[in-house]
Order: structure tokens, then sequence, then C-alpha cells
């Protein structure tokens, strides 16, 4: 059986993006190059050419690799997701127990977990701890960083 990769809306169509883009930009593009190249003589000594066909298989690899995304997601629409356990698609105020600093973070799908912009994988140590917690909850967390506490401060569905 094939595996379903739970995903937002959002992220869905943050993949088809990606995915038209390298399919309708990136790969005319390296074509381009390869017959620039390829007009340049001699294939077997031709750094031009062997780096354009070294794009087009990284190119095609990530093409295949986000059909695949795409072929296997499953969208979860958490406009409609209530309740006060945390679960997918649940953004989620955290205050760290040692130092009070307080962190947003929204459970999402691996494809489209990004720290930088306060989304972390369902599948992440973090999320996992959260999953199934609710408001005033303590979580504690082993990262790579070592231990660190949380209190659960706020649930919201956006």
């Amino acid at each position: 059986m094939v595996d379903k990769i739970p995903m937002t809306h959002g992220g869905y169509v943050a993949l088809e993006g990606e995915l038209k883009h390298r399919q309708q930009v990136e790969r005319p593009r390296i074509i381009q190059q390869i017959a620039e190249a390829r007009s340049h003589g001699d294939l077997s000594e031709n750094a031009e050419y062997h780096a354009a066909k070294e794009q087009q298989s990284h190119n095609e690899g990530v093409i295949a690799e986000l059909e695949d995304k795409l072929a296997r997601a499953d969208v979860i629409d958490v406009s409609k997701l209530s309740g006060d356990t945390i679960m997918f698609g649940a953004t989620v105020t955290l205050v760290d127990e040692d130092t009070d600093q307080k962190k947003v973070w929204q459970i999402v799908g691996e494809p489209e977990a990004d720290a930088k912009k306060g989304r972390i994988s369902v599948t992440s140590p973090l999320a996992r701890a959260l999953i199934g917690k609710k408001k005033g909850a303590s979580v504690e967390v082993v990262a790579p960083g070592g231990a660190k506490a949380y209190e659960v401060t706020k649930i919201e569905w956006k």
C-alpha cells in the first residue's frame, strides 16, 4: 500500500507550484543549455555539456519526487478542524519553561515543514510530543540540543 502524506492545502499548492516551475521553466532552460553546449563540438571534453546533463538529471529527479508527493498527498483542510487537543494542522503557542521565551508552531506535513516560517513536521520530535496534549499541558522534548520543557499556552486552527 502507498503511504499517504498528510499536508495542508497551502503545502499542496506550494508543491504544485514548484512542480510547474521545474517542468515549464527549468526543463526548457536546461534543454536550451544542452543544445548550446552540444553546438560547441566534441562532447567528451565539453564541461558545459556535462554540467547541463547533470542539471537535467537532478531536475528530472526532483520532478519525479514532487509528482510522487502530490500523488500521495492527503490534503487536510485545517480551517475545518477544531478542538482543544493538539493534532495535525494545529497552530500551537509554547512558552519555554526555562527562558519564558514564546514560540508559535504550526504542525504540518513533512514536505511543507520550514522552521524559519514556524512550521514543523508532524514527524518531528516536538510535534510528536505535542500531539494529543491540551492547553496548559507541560511537554518535555529531547532534541539534538538537549531536553527542553514547554508549556502549551494556546491552540489555534487557522
